[in-house]
This record gives structure tokens, C-alpha cells and sequence, in this order.
């Protein structure tokens, strides 16, 4: 079963907060998706999907989807006043020369310094890795939004990625039901806890070593 959906919400609002006016962010499909449900309406910013969409509004009310505009995961988006269509060839030129602000990306592994594996598990047929290994080398900050655990309850923070890497030492924050994780020059940093878990709770859940800030921000439920 997947996870709940007020949950998924919750997640997806506490990545919301890291976006601010004037950026070009770049969303994954899943709980990256919600995200944009999350922000004010003063908050002003672009939305953009590899496959060519540049201005992507909320998701669209059920009944009021357009057929022909979707991200790149296949789900209906709207689009938002001033935004804009061009090919895959202009898109990923924005994301490697840089020109996205922030990317939030779901994931399989993340390890304590930041090594991000996202696209395979080894033996499963995908269409491939797509844009992740561009945005996650390139976007300025890579954030992670997934669940702490994968379906047989193995940890999915560890010391050391076992799945085939999509990027090296790229994630910048890890945002999980649990709780939310900075990677830093000396490995992670605990600096928020999702109500009502508690630090014991993500200790024993998480498959490495982490620091734990002074003052940890709880965030209620």
C-alpha cells in the first residue's frame, strides 16, 4: 500500500518551503508533484519539467485535464499565465548550463554524503534514467523527497548506496515522513522531526550515522 495521502501532502508542503520567488524549480513525479499545491499565491515562481515545460501550474481539478499537457512523469499540469512550451533539446540545455534553481526528486538511496541513487534496481525494466543525472549534477540545490523505508522496511539513508548511482555527493536536503536530514561536509545533520515520531524512532530506522542540530524543529502532524 502506498503511502497515505496526508502524508505525502505533509512531505511535499515541507519541501515547498524551500522555494522563494523568482526561481526555476524542477519537479519529479510522485511526491515532488504536490508540491506545487503547497505554495502561496504570492510566491512566484517557474515551474519546469524536462519535457519541455517552463511555467507549470497546481494539478488540474479532476474533470479539467488537458490530454495534451502533462509533466514529464505522463500526469496532467496546467500551465500558469507567461509560461511556455520548447523541445527536449532547449530544456536540458537549461538544466546543464545551470539554470535551474532547485531540483526535488524522489529516490531509492540516499547515503550519508550525499550520493543519490534513483533510476534502477537492478533485474527491474525502466525506461531509463531520464533527466536525473542532469539535474541532480547541475540544479543549484537537489533536494529528496521519499519514504525512510522501502517495502520490506530496509532503510533507504545508508552508509553506502548498494543500487547503481544516478550521481555522486549532489543531494543537498532529504525530506522523509520522518523526518528532514542537510547534508553536510562532515555527513548528515538532523534538523527537523515529523510529529509524533520521535528520535529514537529515525535512529532505529535509518542505516547510518547522523549528527543531530542543538535545537531540532518539530513539525506538527
Amino acid at each position: 500500500m502506498g503511502m497515505e495521502v496526508d502524508v505525502r501532502n505533509q512531505m511535499a508542503k515541507r519541501a515547498a518551503e524551500e522555494i522563494h520567488s523568482g526561481m526555476v524549480v524542477n519537479l519529479g513525479i510522485g511526491i515532488p508533484s504536490l508540491v506545487p499545491n503547497h505554495l502561496s499565491s504570492e510566491t512566484k515562481v517557474m515551474f519546469h519539467a524536462e519535457n519541455g515545460i517552463t511555467g507549470m501550474g497546481p494539478s488540474p481539478s479532476k474533470g479539467e485535464e488537458d490530454e495534451n499537457l502533462c509533466n514529464a512523469g505522463g500526469f496532467p499540469v496546467t500551465l500558469n499565465k507567461g509560461g511556455s512550451y520548447c523541445d527536449s533539446a532547449i530544456s536540458f540545455g537549461m538544466i546543464r548550463r545551470g539554470r535551474v534553481d532547485i531540483t526535488i526528486l524522489g529516490s531509492l538511496q540516499v547515503s550519508n554524503s550525499g550520493d543519490l541513487a534513483n533510476w534502477i534496481v537492478p533485474g527491474k525494466k525502466v525506461p531509463g534514467m531520464g533527466g536525473a543525472m542532469e539535474l541532480a549534477q547541475k540544479a543549484q540545490k537537489v533536494i529528496v523527497v521519499m519514504n525512510h523505508c522501502d517495502k520490506q522496511g530496509n532503510p533507504k539513508i545508508v552508509s553506502s548506496c548498494t543500487l547503481p548511482l544516478t550521481s555522486s555527493a549532489c543531494v543537498d536536503l532529504i525530506i522523509t515522513e520522518l523526518a528532514v536530514f542537510m547534508v553536510t561536509e562532515e555527513g548528515l545533520l538532523l534538523t527537523e522531526l515529523f510529529a509524533p515520531y520521535s528520535l529514537e524512532t529515525v535512529v532505529n530506522k535509518t542505516g547510518c550515522e547522523f549528527k543531530i542540530r542543538e535545537t531540532v524543529r518539530m513539525i506538527p502532524y
